[in-house]
C-alpha cells in the first residue's frame, strides 16, 4: 500500500479521535450502568457487601486503566487540535473532567473499596452504611464528570465536522 505522509497523519489522527471517543464511551457507560442498576440504598448489609465485592473484583483494575487511557487519548486529541482554539478548549475541559473523575476514583472510591474487601458478607461492620453512602456519592460525582467529559468530546467532534 502506497501511503503518503499526509495520509498516514490523517489515519493516525482518525485513530486517536476514534480511540478517544470509544474509551470515553466505555468509561462513562460503565459508570452510568452502575448508577442505573446498582443503587445500594435498599440493600441489606450481606447483599451489599457481596455485590460490592464482586464489582470491585471485576472493575477495580480495569476501570482505572480505561480511565487513564481516556485521559491520555484526550491529551493526544488536544495536541492534534492545538491550532483550533474552540476544539482545544473543549478537549481541555473534557480532559479536566476525566482527570477529576480519575482522582475521585483513586483517592475516594478506591480507599473505600479496599476497606469493603476486608469485610465478611455475613458480618459487616457497624459503619457499613456510612461507607456505602460515601462511596455512592463519590460514584455519582465521577459518573457526572465522565458524562460531561464524553459530552464535551462529542461536541468537539461536531464542531470539527461543521468546520470541515
Amino acid at each position: 500500500m502506497n501511503l503518503r505522509k499526509g495520509n498516514v497523519m490523517i489515519l493516525l489522527e482518525m485513530a486517536i479521535r476514534f480511540a478517544n471517543l470509544f474509551l470515553a464511551a466505555l468509561v462513562a457507560g460503565a459508570t452510568f450502568g452502575v448508577w442505573l442498576g446498582f443503587n445500594p440504598s435498599g440493600l441489606d448489609s450481606s447483599t451489599y457487601v457481596a455485590l460490592q465485592q464482586q464489582g470491585i473484583r471485576g472493575m477495580n483494575i480495569a476501570m482505572p486503566v480505561l480511565g487513564l487511557a481516556t485521559i491520555v487519548a484526550t491529551v493526544a486529541a488536544g495536541i492534534l487540535a492545538r491550532h483550533d482554539k474552540s476544539q482545544l478548549a473543549l478537549l481541555a475541559a473534557a480532559g479536566c473532567a476525566f482527570l477529576a473523575g480519575g482522582l475521585i476514583t483513586r483517592f475516594l472510591n478506591q480507599p473505600i473499596n479496599a476497606i469493603v474487601m476486608t469485610w465478611s458478607p455475613s458480618a459487616a461492620p457497624v459503619q457499613w452504611m456510612a461507607l456505602r453512602d460515601a462511596w455512592w456519592r463519590w460514584h455519582i460525582a465521577r459518573m457526572l464528570l465522565g458524562l460531561a467529559g464524553l459530552s464535551l468530546l462529542i461536541f468537539a467532534g461536531l464542531i470539527r465536522g461543521m468546520k470541515a
